[in-house]
């Protein structure tokens, strides 16, 4: 993850902006932090995709049989309240949520913050980074945060109005009374 400072040029970058930088760019992860400022991400190795992609089959099976909400992969950008835009590996928020927000906002960086959101670690991210992005989530709101680390099996929970608490190898994870009957099984997560 790269913090490309462009004020010279224009300053804070717009959804507009960010829009046509990704679309001009497709191989880059691009995001702003909550000064505007342009947050470049490096794409991640097969294997982390894999894994990605179990958490968000996980997720997307539970919730289709609950009905409870909305998921999101690290493709769908939310502008969160405090400006930043961010994209988590996997996300979620209420049905509701979902449903207050106008067709034009669903179609652009949803001006909302998830509820729940998900930071895999690829062996390209700096553990710090990620775990300043995970307290941001919880200040703008998010209920219940998981930043999972494959490579020292350990799991960091945020949850509102609580520390991080820190798991070494646990089997699985639930969705707690945010997101009731979710248990993700962490076993091909950590293979």
């Amino acid at each position: 993850m790269q913090i490309l400072n462009l004020s010279s040029i224009i300053s804070p970058i717009s959804d507009r902006d960010l829009e046509r930088l990704s679309r001009d760019n497709p191989d880059r992860r691009l995001e702003t932090d909550a000064y505007g400022k342009l947050v470049i991400m490096s794409p991640t190795g097969s294997e982390t995709s894999d894994r990605n992609s179990e958490l968000i089959f996980q997720v997307k099976l539970w919730n289709k049989s609950s009905k409870l909400g909305k998921v999101f992969d690290s493709s769908g950008g939310f502008r969160l309240s405090n400006g930043a835009v961010r994209s988590p590996d996997v996300s979620w928020i209420t049905i509701a949520k979902w449903n207050a927000l106008t067709k034009e906002q669903k179609r652009k960086f949803a001006p909302i913050d998830p509820d729940f959101a998900i930071e895999l670690k690829s062996p390209s991210d700096d553990l710090q980074i990620l775990q300043k992005k995970m307290t941001e989530y919880k200040l703008c709101g998010v209920l219940l945060g998981w930043l999972i680390d494959p490579d020292t099996k350990q799991v960091e929970i945020y949850r509102q109005g609580q520390e991080k608490e820190v798991l070494k190898n646990p089997a699985n994870l639930s969705g707690e009374n945010i997101m009731p009957g979710l248990n993700v099984d962490l076993t091909e997560i950590w293979g």
